[in-house]
């Protein structure tokens, strides 16, 4: 079956410009050609859609997501036995949002390839999945890494089963090892079938706030070479300029969040090192209004960190690395959403300003690289051919070209002239195949609405009710 899209300006990622009243031929998933309509030989079965005045990009893919982010102790326990139907869920959510390519960088492996190889095999439909499993040299979601308060409140058999489901092999135990055991263990891992090696350069935070080291230089260049030898791409999890330096000099493919290294802005040295090193660099900004939101409810401290995140974005931009669009993007569900933990971070902004939210997070970083300076073609870029190139599947993705899999989103405005364009999403094609965006998601769970209120709330009174003080304590009126 044959496809032809018609009378839309095509932006194809690779020229700086978008060329208007062209046609693009799709067969068998792939693009044949791009060109005027009369130019184009187009079989008797071909299904003709009229896109004029339209524009059509490349599908968009995210560097970073987790398609398995709520790892709350309820949601776990909830749907035990039932990880796929939340990484499926996600997966939709953000093929409906045109993201038609993401890369889970840390999540349970298993289960991630499962829903990764029913969507290969068009037994369900979703963004295509690429996927690292854990981050190597990290513990589990019920640990100092991730959420420490767990053990102890859930049974020692759930806790240890759920960060054996993440970790695996490939844990803390690593970092008591030589570079060469190391080594053994991500060659190991790599056998499982993941897509990328991810690893951390530092710490998660639950000690220092990730400032310190994961692994010595020489463990990250073992790590990093294993991967090559796989054939496969190696990516880092930094949080300090030592950090993000050793990582970029270990030989990794991209580095993420390299923005983010605590109160210290990256150094000329380090910025320099990018473009000659080909080392990508995935970036989390928030816009002008969102950090202004955000630094009315965290500390001076936190607020040094976004300070010099917002220098690095520029700074990085400015010498030339090659920017990737990434976001942490997951689902929350909607319960965790109004927890206050969650509410007085970045995680808590409001919808149209929150960078990690899975649907509409890329739509902010967009708008936020925009304001910092992005030229228009390179905000595109970053979306897909960029992603494309550092993930090396830019054989087949990352620009519309004949031969490449045919991975399209319409739009009704041109993103061009902004970035608030990309939200104009009119229709979203992937592998030749029109998507049925009103069925997404398919299974609604965390994005399903919260249950109606019990009739028993209305009438449930608190002992202590928020915000106000008990009578008798000074100050109470």
């Amino acid at each position: 079956m044959s496809l032809l899209l018609t009378g839309a300006t095509v932006i194809d990622g690779v020229t700086d410009d978008g060329v208007d009243g062209l046609a693009i031929l799709v067969r068998d998933g792939r693009i044949v050609a791009i060109g005027r309509p009369d130019e184009l030989d187009v079989p008797e079965d071909t299904e003709v859609v009229d896109v004029s005045g339209k524009f059509i990009i490349p599908g968009l893919m995210n560097a970073n997501v987790h398609l398995l982010i709520n790892i709350f102790l309820e949601t776990l326990v909830r749907y035990d036995g039932r990880y796929e139907d939340l990484i499926a869920e996600a997966a939709q959510v953000a093929l409906k949002s045109g993201m038609t390519t993401v890369f889970d960088t840390w999540g349970p492996r298993r289960a991630l390839q499962a829903v990764r190889d029913r969507i290969d095999r068009g037994e369900l439909v979703g963004s295509r999945i690429r996927c690292a499993g854990n981050i190597i040299g990290f513990d589990g979601p019920f640990s100092p890494d991730f959420d420490g308060r767990i053990p102890g409140v859930g049974t020692g058999h759930f806790v240890d089963r759920v960060n054996a489901t993440w970790v695996e092999n490939t844990g803390r135990h690593l970092m008591w090892l030589t570079p060469e055991g190391v080594g053994d263990e991500v060659r190991d891992y790599l056998g499982r079938g993941i897509d990328f090696v991810k690893y951390g350069s530092n710490e998660h935070g639950g000690t220092s706030a990730g400032a310190f080291l994961q692994f010595s230089e020489r463990a990250q260049r073992v790590i990093v070479e294993e991967a090559h030898r796989a054939g496969v791409t190696a990516q880092a999890h930094t949080g300090t300029v030592e950090g993000l330096r050793i990582a970029v000099e270990a030989g990794c493919d991209l580095v993420q969040h390299a923005n983010m290294t605590g109160p210290t802005e990256i150094p000329q040295e380090t910025l320099e090192q990018f473009a000659p090193k080909g080392c990508a660099a995935t970036v989390f900004p928030l816009t002008d209004h969102g950090r202004d939101i955000l630094k009315k409810s965290i500390t001076d401290f936190e607020w040094t960190i976004w300070a010099a995140s917002d220098t690095n974005c520029r700074n990085l931009v400015d010498a030339g690395a090659k920017i990737l669009l990434a976001n942490d993007g997951g689902i929350f569900a909607r319960e965790v959403m109004q927890e206050p933990m969650i509410a007085a971070t970045w995680n808590g902004l409001p919808e149209d300003e929150a960078l990690n939210r899975l649907a509409t997070g890329h739509f902010v970083w967009l708008r936020a690289m925009e304001e910092k300076g992005m030229a228009p073609i390179e905000l595109l870029r970053a979306a897909t051919r960029n992603i494309a190139e550092a993930y090396q599947v830019d054989d087949d993705l990352g620009t519309l070209e004949a031969g490449k899999i045919a991975d399209m989103v319409v739009l009704d405005a041109n993103p061009l002239q902004g970035a608030k364009n990309y939200q104009s999403i009119h229709a979203v094609i992937k592998g030749g195949v029109m998507v049925d965006l009103d069925a997404l998601p398919e299974q609604p769970l965390l994005t399903a609405e919260l249950p109606a209120a019990l009739e028993e709330e209305a009438r449930y009174k608190r002992p202590l009710h928020h915000g106000e003080r008990l009578p008798g304590c000074p100050g109470h009126h």
